[in-house]
Parts: C-alpha cells; structure tokens; sequence
C-alpha cells in the first residue's frame, strides 16, 4: 500500500468517526475494495453513556433461559431482574465483538460457574476484527454468573461475567 493509498484511508475513517458522531450513532461498518485481493474493512464504534445501562445484551439471553422449561430455578430468575452491569464484580467487555468461551471447538472453558479464578487468568475471547483477544479476570476471585453465550455477539460495555 503506498503512503497516498494510506493517507486516504485515514481520511476515509476520520470521515467515518464524523458520521458516527453527527448522526448520533453507535457502530458503522464499512468494506472497501480496492481490487481483487486488496480491501480495507473498518469498524467505528463508540459508547454513548446515556445509551450504556439501557443497551444490554446479556438481558434478552436472560430471558430465554427463565422462559425456559425446568432449566431455571427461581433464584437465577430474581438474579436476573436486577441489572448485571451494575454489579460490583462485573467484567465488561472492553470492545464490540463476538465471544466465545473456549480456546476452539471442543477444548474445556476458561471459566465455569464456581471456579476460583486469579488476576489476570483468562475468562473468555473475544474476536474482533479477525484478531482474538483474550479477557482477563480484573481480579482474584469466584466466578459468580457468566453472562454471555458462546459464540454471542457483544457490544462495549456489556457484562461478561461476575467475580467475587
């Protein structure tokens, strides 16, 4: 890519980041293709603070699992009603992307239910833009409640987990 090539890219994307902001957007997502085997793919987001609590992806997977039947006791119901970004052990997913629970296909979790994790272990990946980032434990502690399934599309700031 030459540095012209560069510069217009950068220029495309700070457009991009204007949009977003002007039109009061949370995410654009954007392919441009330059030729066969050259394109560029962008991604702009943002959190907007008043939009954060109310914009939660954990609570519509709540809800299938208490509609559920004999799948859920009554106490992860009335877990359910109060909102888990605002609870103190929550871990937040620090950028948009899809989680996954495991290494790959077939390999053990990183977290369960109960498990006694450490600053730093490992409690989840999310991929984002084709990259795997691994999500660190915030601290030592006892994984409370996971709050995403595998495979699950998460947006900024939405909890991924408990620990105490």
């Amino acid at each position: 890519m030459t540095n012209k090539s560069h510069e217009a890219d950068v220029a495309f994307i700070k457009a991009l980041a204007e949009l977003l902001r002007d039109n009061d957007l949370t995410e654009l997502q954007v392919k441009r293709e330059y030729g066969e085997d050259d394109s560029l793919d962008v991604v702009v987001s943002r959190q907007v603070a008043a939009m954060a609590a109310p914009v939660q992806v954990a609570m519509p997977a709540a809800a299938p699992a208490a509609a559920a039947p004999a799948a859920a006791p009554a106490a992860p119901a009335a877990e359910a009603a109060e909102d888990p970004a605002s609870h103190p052990g929550a871990v937040p997913s620090p950028m948009v992307g899809t989680a996954y629970l495991q290494a790959e296909p077939g390999a053990p979790s990183f977290i369960s239910v109960g498990q006694q994790v450490k600053e730093g272990d490992t409690l989840l990946i999310i991929e984002a833009m084709k990259t795997m980032n691994h999500i660190p434990a915030p601290k030592a502690g006892t994984v409370k409640r996971i709050l995403v399934e595998d495979g699950a599309a998460v947006e900024f700031g939405t909890p991924l987990a408990i620990v105490e």
